[in-house]
């Protein structure tokens, strides 16, 4: 699997930086990740669903630390 496309949209908040689109093998899109000003610096925010208990489930996330790493480098 590769990474084909990024489009960084920025946004100016204090803590959300830009959305993000992502294109894996010029075929899977997955839209509205986040880039994140935290406490430790910058990392990504997977898009999300708000639950009726007031919690957020992940829409779309990797499934290991090296799928995550790529999209980070990204």
């Amino acid at each position: 699997m590769e990474v084909t496309e990024v489009r960084v949209f920025p946004v100016d908040e204090e803590k959300l930086r830009a959305y993000v689109t992502i294109t894996f093998d010029h075929c899977f899109v997955i839209r509205d990740l986040k880039i994140i000003h935290g406490t430790t610096g910058l990392f990504v925010s997977m898009p999300s669903k708000k639950r009726k208990d007031g919690t957020y489930k992940d829409i779309a996330h990797p499934i290991n630390n090296e799928t995550r790493r790529m999209i980070e480098e990204k």
